[in-house]
């Protein structure tokens, strides 16, 4: 029986271990600057565009996402986020908000989520923003990003004002009733200050590689 017990706690460190090992670093703060803005990393239009390059008249927003994330792509019982990401491209816009969607899950590029998935997915999808690939997750990693997808938007001095989801449904957008990060983009373009700040971001977890 003692055995036993010593070999359970074992292995648990064990795990604990490797999950500590694996955990991305803490999201980054309300408030904080949107880390490595110049990165380029590749659209699928070909180009090579960093943060900076995007940034519009009020900021920039930012959302991790992905060829194969449910809480994205939908299936039989959703229609996930994927539907609105025009939507929420044109609402940038409108806000003078620069956007662009990053595709960090490096450990399934083999499974869905290389660049080539992701050309030929824009193209299906007719998206009308920029979507780059993160090669190794270091955007994901310095944003501290978790899932997909994990909305992050900055003021014009590129300053974080909200975090989190994009509304409080991704199974049907008929049925949504918190609009956040459409509320957050009005607030931004009137120089409010946005509320909510942070909502709890919802998705698959970003597929890392271990280093």
């Amino acid at each position: 029986m003692k055995k036993t017990l010593i070999s359970i706690v074992a292995i648990l460190f064990i795990s604990s271990a490797f999950l500590l090992i694996d955990d991305p670093k803490p999201t980054i703060a309300i408030g904080e600057t949107a880390p490595m803005p110049d990165l380029k990393m590749k659209d699928v239009s070909g180009k090579e565009l960093s943060i900076n390059d995007i940034k519009d008249k009020n900021g920039a927003l930012v959302i991790f996402s992905c060829n194969t994330c449910p809480f994205v792509i939908g299936n039989s019982k959703s229609e996930g986020w994927e539907g609105r990401y025009n939507e929420m491209a044109e609402l940038a816009r409108s806000a003078e908000v620069g956007i662009v969607f990053i595709n960090s899950n490096e450990a399934k590029r083999d499974k869905g989520d290389s660049y080539e998935d992701m050309v030929q997915r824009a193209k299906a999808k007719s998206f009308t923003m920029p979507y780059v690939i993160d090669n190794n997750h270091v955007m994901a990693d310095a944003f501290g990003a978790k899932t997909t997808p994990h909305v992050f938007l900055f003021n014009n001095e590129l300053k974080l004002v909200y975090k989190g989801a994009i509304d409080d449904n991704n199974e049907s957008s008929a049925r949504v009733k918190e609009h956040w990060l459409e509320n957050a983009l009005d607030q931004l373009s009137k120089n409010e200050k946005v509320d909510p700040a942070t909502t709890r971001n919802i998705g698959c977890s970003i597929k890392r590689i271990k280093s």
